[in-house]
């Protein structure tokens, strides 16, 4: 395959930390085991179909930048084709061992539903053959519920039901590409599920809605035999004023109020997280907690801009972060990193693609190695051990086995008189963190 990416002869290598070459990698060593696993399995890098290409460029500002050789075609179809071919050399010259997609990237939509369906079940025959010539898997798939004009009003949160029955369709067809081509997970990003204003909103009914979809979604799974794990992606806002996903808390209530905590998981994105106020680490920590973190998007926000710029992640302490919540839950299972982000507008040459990936590999590549040395020197373990040991035995233990009252406290207070001040140890403990990054 050396159609679209001539400049790039064979596959990315490792060259090491001191290697100069931006067409290398300094971290990324797929082979190299850190504890039981290779790096290759720890990560599970996933190359996001949408924004690699799809993407144009075009922001509300100005018009494309990116113009690329796979979009060069007589007709939607065949620039289809040309792209998830694309799609293949770059990620088997990368080194990345998955994919994902909306159902609409893959294949354009057509003028009626019956011929959005044809094109998807020929450009599925299409990715099935790259995969098998390949080896590149599908980390999962999901539907575009959001950027046609019916969906204005949101898919499954709609007040019209005929819109909620073609999401449906829809669904029911992107879950079926994603079986028929071995996806691991199925994602769903609720892109407009959300409202504007409450002067014409019923949030309660909206919310039914949406449980009521993912159920007839999970039928559907169980009727086709597709055996993946079903992931939400949290998400703050854009374009929604107000998203029924708003972060991983709010999904994990939403789950737990409709009966569906038992059988999805979470899709956590930096980017979002932040939005949403939170950092990364800490939407993660929520979903591990629960035992609900079930995949990551790997991107970053520009923190002085107040949207989704999805970014590559270049910054090895946050991914330090979130590789300590991801070994300490023991991996990522079924899931991966999926490198939602797209280089900068003024960043258009298709190589720029190659220098955006390695550096969110390196990045994450380090911030694994990292990690995986805190945890093995217990550095931090033991101070946050020895922070709540207190609970371990004497009083903390009697609170916490429910042996202690507020009346039982005030006694122990009254004989102990106040508690000692210790320090948090913060600035301590973030020169650490950077020690080992």
């Amino acid at each position: 395959m050396n159609e679209f990416f001539p400049n790039i002869q064979q596959t990315i290598p490792f060259e090491g930390p001191d290697s100069k070459n931006p067409l290398a990698f300094k971290y990324y060593n797929s082979q190299q085991v850190i504890g039981q696993k290779t790096m290759k399995e720890h990560l599970r890098f996933s190359v996001a179909y949408w924004h690699t290409f799809k993407a144009s460029g075009m922001d509300p500002f100005g018009a494309p930048t990116f113009v690329r050789p796979w979009i060069n075609a007589a007709t939607p179809l065949e620039q289809a084709e040309y792209t998830v071919r694309a799609a293949f050399e770059f990620a088997q010259k990368l080194g990345a061992p998955f994919y994902c997609f909306h159902d609409r990237d893959l294949a354009p939509e057509g003028d009626t539903f019956a011929e959005s369906c044809k094109n998807l079940e020929a450009m599925v025959a299409t990715a099935k053959q790259l995969q098998e010539e390949t080896g590149i898997k599908l980390l999962w798939g999901t539907a575009n519920l959001f950027g046609h004009p019916r969906y204005a009003h949101g898919a499954a949160s709609n007040p019209d039901a005929h819109v909620f029955a073609y999401a449906a369709a829809q669904v029911k067809h992107a879950i079926a590409a994603t079986n028929e081509l071995g996806g691991v997970n199925y994602v769903f990003w609720g892109g407009r599920e959300g409202y504007e204003t409450l002067l014409n909103t019923d949030m309660k009914r909206e919310q039914e809605q949406m449980a009521r979809f993912f159920h007839m979604a999970l039928e559907y799974a169980r009727q086709i035999g597709f055996d993946g794990q079903f992931l939400i992606e949290p998400k703050p806002k854009e374009p929604a004023k107000h998203q029924y996903d708003f972060d991983a808390a709010t999904v994990l209530g939403f789950l737990r109020a409709y009966d569906l905590y038992d059988t999805f998981k979470l899709n956590i994105e930096a980017n979002h997280a932040t939005l949403a106020g939170h950092t990364f680490e800490h939407d993660l920590t929520v979903a591990s907690i629960d035992g609900k973190l079930g995949s990551i998007d790997a991107n970053v926000g520009d923190p002085l801009l107040g949207w989704d710029t999805d970014q590559f992640p270049t910054d090895p302490a946050m991914c330090t972060l979130a590789m300590l919540v991801v070994l300490k839950q023991g991996g990522i299972g079924k899931g991966g990193f999926n490198f939602d982000a797209k280089p900068r507008r003024g960043s258009f040459d298709e190589i720029d693609l190659f220098y955006a990936h390695i550096s969110g590999m390196d990045t994450f590549a380090r911030g694994l190695l990292a990690a995986h040395q805190i945890i093995e020197d217990e550095v931090l373990d033991e101070f946050i051990k020895e922070r709540y040991a207190s609970y371990t035995d004497g009083i903390g233990k009697q609170i916490m086995s429910g042996q202690e009252t507020f009346e039982s406290l005030e006694q122990y207070l009254l004989q102990q008189g106040d508690p000692a001040f210790k320090s948090g140890r913060q600035e301590m403990l973030e020169s650490i963190l950077h020690s080992y990054v």
